[in-house]
């Protein structure tokens, strides 16, 4: 009876000493990430987890919210923003660790319509969009601090859309809210990333943006500066690996250059 005493009692020390176990033990890495990362990063978090065993945890947002949540203390190891200006307004607060900053992604803007809608292309032009907004609506972000949103505003405006559409939109907190209300047919148009249409099976991409009528979509990435311990730094790198480039191109995001940005950072003259 003893000796199934000390094999028991040796057996259950070993478990605890596994190196699996002691890394399942791992203090959990807290991300927060624009809301059009949500499909990606959860993907390549569960990558990560099982190659090293450390959890990682996400809060999915808008970029202005999730930034602010930082400023007000809101716990967070890395911040993942869809807009430069946001990351900036970070660095500016010294809520973030500059050297660790690397653009990682980039994006496209499509107007979107729900699948079922008779047409399947859209010209950008004053008598097209209107007539397929009709009665309804078009989805877009807040147009005054989601990225989504001022990606949108500033593409209307270049295409001499902006006063026509704006008694007809309908701004969202975030841009998958934006894609769920065409989704859900409560709006016949959407303006949101490629990447947001492809993870959506209710809608279908009718028109894309020209890159020069708006800013440049880029995701930076960044540790906080309260991270701690090894994973936040750990995970950041796994972002920049070929197992996780795969999963972000196969979901429509544009693979930048990965190399740490340097930049004065400062709110912009549209954050006053």
């Amino acid at each position: 009876m003893f000796r199934v005493f000390l094999c028991a009692l040796f057996g259950a020390l070993l478990v605890l000493s596994s190196p699996h176990r002691s890394l399942a033990q791992q203090q959990p890495v807290t991300v927060v990430a624009a809301a059009s990362l949500q499909d990606a990063l959860t993907s390549i978090a569960k990558k990560f987890t099982d190659k090293t065993g450390v959890p990682v945890r996400f809060s999915f947002g808008s970029s202005a919210a999730l930034a602010r949540q930082i400023d007000e203390g809101a716990p967070a190891d890395l911040f993942a923003s869809a807009d430069v200006d946001w990351m900036d307004w970070a660095v500016a607060r010294n809520l973030i660790k500059p050297q660790t900053r690397v653009d990682l992604l980039g994006n496209r803007l499509v107007v979107v319509a729900p699948f079922d809608a008779k047409f399947s292309t859209l010209a950008l032009e004053r008598n097209a969009v209107l007539a397929a907004i009709g009665q309804s609506r078009l989805a877009i972000g807040e147009v005054n601090s989601v990225p989504a949103g001022l990606y949108a505003k500033s593409a209307l405006e270049k295409l001499g859309l902006s006063s026509d559409v704006q008694p007809r939109l309908a701004q969202c907190e975030n841009v998958r809210a934006a894609l769920a209300l065409v989704a859900l047919g409560e709006a016949s148009l959407g303006i949101v990333y490629e990447t947001d249409a492809r993870a959506e099976p209710l809608v279908k991409v009718v028109a894309t943006f020209p890159p020069d009528t708006h800013a440049p979509i880029v995701y930076p990435f960044a540790l906080t500066a309260s991270a701690k311990g090894e994973g936040p730094a750990r995970f950041l790198a796994f972002l920049q690996t070929d197992a996780a480039r795969t999963v972000f191109t196969a979901q429509g995001f544009i693979a930048l250059a990965l190399a740490p940005v340097a930049r004065d950072a400062g709110p912009t003259a549209r954050r006053q």
